[in-house]
């Protein structure tokens, strides 16, 4: 059988290189790194802890959270209580300027809107302490927002229709309206005081929370 012959110009063949059959070396972490990582940690713990706020530094949190939210409210809820107190006048005979009292309640009513008020606008936006977080008060002042507007607009707004139908067919009907909306603004403001009844009792009972007129 002839031998086959090789062809000068064919290169030569790749020379052979055995296929690994373990797994490739992995590089270890350092020691010290682990140790480094370790010391990290237990600083950052250390910095959280020494943020953490005491318990007299969440009461004063707290006033001034109550603070802010009786100064953002006062001018609707002082509304109120001034537009039932020219309406029993005006019923008592205690007085008998009708128009000025009217004038009293439509300002009332005008200053528990928000559009109208630019501390009611404020309070809209108002953001509780992020060390109270753990009491949610976001609900209180949702809660005061909604004491406001609707519902002491409508007392207010209320009480000027019962001075406006005084003697006519229409007053019996404006103050079945007007205990109404007493009646829900009464049920509201048992929510604001809920919700902020907690956090007064745990950090600070002396606090006083907003007064609300109705």
């Amino acid at each position: 059988m002839p031998t086959a012959k090789t062809d000068p110009t064919e290169p030569a063949p790749p020379a052979y290189v055995p296929i690994r059959m373990t797994a490739w070396p992995t590089r270890r972490v350092p020691r010290w790194v682990i140790g480094a990582g370790a010391v990290l940690l237990a600083v950052a713990v250390a910095v959280g802890l020494s943020h953490r706020p005491t318990a007299g530094q969440r009461a004063a949190d707290l006033r001034s959270f109550l603070h802010q939210l009786t100064a953002d409210v006062e001018s609707c809820s002082g509304g109120v209580r001034e537009s039932l107190f020219v309406l029993r006048q005006i019923d008592s005979g205690a007085s008998h300027d009708v128009p000025t009292a009217m004038r009293v309640a439509k300002t009332a009513a005008a200053n528990c809107s928000p559009a109208n008020n630019e501390l009611l606008a404020a309070l809209t936006a108002a953001q509780p302490p992020e060390s109270l977080a753990s009491y949610h008060l976001g609900n209180a002042v949702k809660a005061l927002i909604d004491w406001a507007a609707p519902d002491a607009q409508r007392v207010a707004a209320g009480a000027a229709a019962v001075l406006a139908n005084r003697g006519t067919p229409g007053e019996p009907k404006a103050r079945a309206t007007l205990r109404g909306a007493l009646t829900k603004l009464d049920a509201q403001r048992g929510v604001v005081y809920a919700a902020l009844r907690t956090a007064i009792k745990a950090l600070d009972p002396t606090a006083a929370p907003p007064v609300l007129y109705g």
